[in-house]
């Protein structure tokens, strides 16, 4: 099979999709991907873009199907998204948009996002440990992993698809909130929450939770799942439904540098920080009191009784692996 040539030129002026929305981006840089110089697993054409007005961090390599051309039918798809989009959620557009070129974090440290999370300590211990197992070549990780009626250990590289995947995790916290007897304010974003969580993670993932030596898995699992001959138009699967707890919690813990680096206005930073440190807390609200025998309905990483002490030692150790 040939490989489409690339139907964007560099310097051109195009619109982009980011998220759920489009913005305007010009194209710096055109690579062509096969399986061996692939950098996200996609295969064909990819551009390097720069999106007007925002800083260069954000410049990416994207698909062809992200990449529009720049004219009258497609700028009125960009307003009719943007305007839809402040209509359903007016606090939605205001984070989808990072900050603008030649400003900094002190331009209005007033509005600057800033979601503080206390991530508990056996959490804390079990990323300390993912880290070391997949850098250090250890084969085994010492933890088990219990989440919702899923009890295994995990290998040097996790096995993929994971069971429950991040989906499936989302989906069983958001059951609990609608289950629970006294509710927290403002339920009505919960579904809101799930879906940008889960977005966060299909758009973070490739780029920023990975470990280099995970890179050569994600590749594979691309091609099985998204860009392989075999993958039926429709039929693609979103890395959210691939990965699980391990990488779920990776997200969960980068989110404050992901929010800071948005537009993100103070009241939906609170709502978001109320729900996440929801689904991290443990259950009981004794912070040792951890039972091997319930499995989290709400899906995160548990450890068994009788290692938390240990592991709350081994966190005072290792502090500096895990701010």
């Amino acid at each position: 099979m040939s490989t489409p040539a690339p139907v964007f030129q560099v310097n051109e002026r195009v619109l982009c999709y980011h998220g759920p929305l489009i913005y305007e981006a010009k194209v710096l840089k055109v690579e062509t991907w096969d399986e061996k110089t692939t950098r996200t697993g996609g295969l064909g054409p990819h551009y390097f873009v720069h999106y007007k007005g925002w800083k260069q961090t954000w410049d990416e390599f994207v698909p062809p199907d992200r990449v529009l051309k720049y004219n009258e039918t497609n700028i009125g798809l960009q307003k009719k998204l943007a305007a839809a989009a402040q209509k359903t959620a007016p606090a939605a557009a205001a984070k989808a948009a990072p900050p603008k070129e030649g400003t900094t974090s002190t331009d209005d440290p007033s509005r600057k996002p800033d979601l503080k999370l206390s991530v508990p300590d056996t959490l804390k211990v079990i990323l300390v440990d993912d880290w070391e197992a997949v850098t250090k070549n250890k084969q085994v990780r010492r933890h088990t992993y219990v989440c919702f009626l899923a009890s295994y250990h995990t290998p040097q590289l996790v096995t993929l698809p994971r069971e429950p995947t991040v989906h499936d995790l989302l989906q069983e916290f958001k059951d609990y909130i609608d289950t629970m007897e006294k509710k927290p304010d403002h339920t009505e974003a919960v579904p809101t929450i799930i879906a940008g969580l889960q977005l966060y993670f299909d758009r973070s993932l490739g780029a920023n939770l990975l470990y280099r030596f995970e890179r050569m898995q994600y590749a594979e699992i691309r091609r099985r799942y998204v860009t392989g001959p075999m993958v039926k138009v429709g039929e693609e699967k979103d890395m959210s439904a691939v990965y699980g707890a391990e990488h779920l919690l990776r997200m969960i813990v980068s989110l404050p540098t992901m929010i800071g680096a948005s537009n993100m206005d103070p009241e939906s930073v609170n709502v978001l920080r109320e729900y996440v440190q929801e689904l991290m807390n443990p259950k009981n609200p004794d912070d040792d009191a951890v039972d091997e025998r319930f499995v989290d309905i709400r899906g995160m990483i548990i450890m068994p009784q009788e290692e938390v002490s240990e592991a709350k030692q081994q966190l005072k150790q290792r502090s500096q692996g895990v701010q």
